[in-house]
């Protein structure tokens, strides 16, 4: 996977505290890993399921992430956490999926 220029969607139910927080965490372990994403978004599920097919990288918890179904049919990588604050689930998950080593 080409990491250069990865377009990262992080979604909650309403879009305001929680999906905040998982970008910031998110953005802990891109800095870390030194990959620079060309976009970090964060927004709630209803706009997510609209705009997850022009983003390479779907975060979310794991029990929205069938919701995903469509975007990852067409190539978005679609990521469940059980623990959305978990820096170390988010870094072990990126690297499951290819995205960093």
């Amino acid at each position: 996977m080409n990491q250069d220029n990865l377009k990262f969607l992080v979604c909650c139910a309403n879009g305001a505290g929680s999906s905040l927080m998982m970008k910031m965490t998110m953005q802990k372990v891109l800095d870390k890993v030194g990959l620079k994403p060309a976009k970090v978004h964060h927004c709630a599920l209803s706009e997510g399921k609209t705009a997850a097919t022009q983003y390479d990288v779907v975060f979310c918890a794991q029990n929205f992430a069938n919701m995903f179904a469509d975007a990852q049919k067409k190539g978005t990588i679609v990521i469940g956490l059980r623990n959305i604050m978990s820096a170390a689930e988010i870094e072990e998950k990126m690297k499951e999926h290819g995205i960093i080593e």
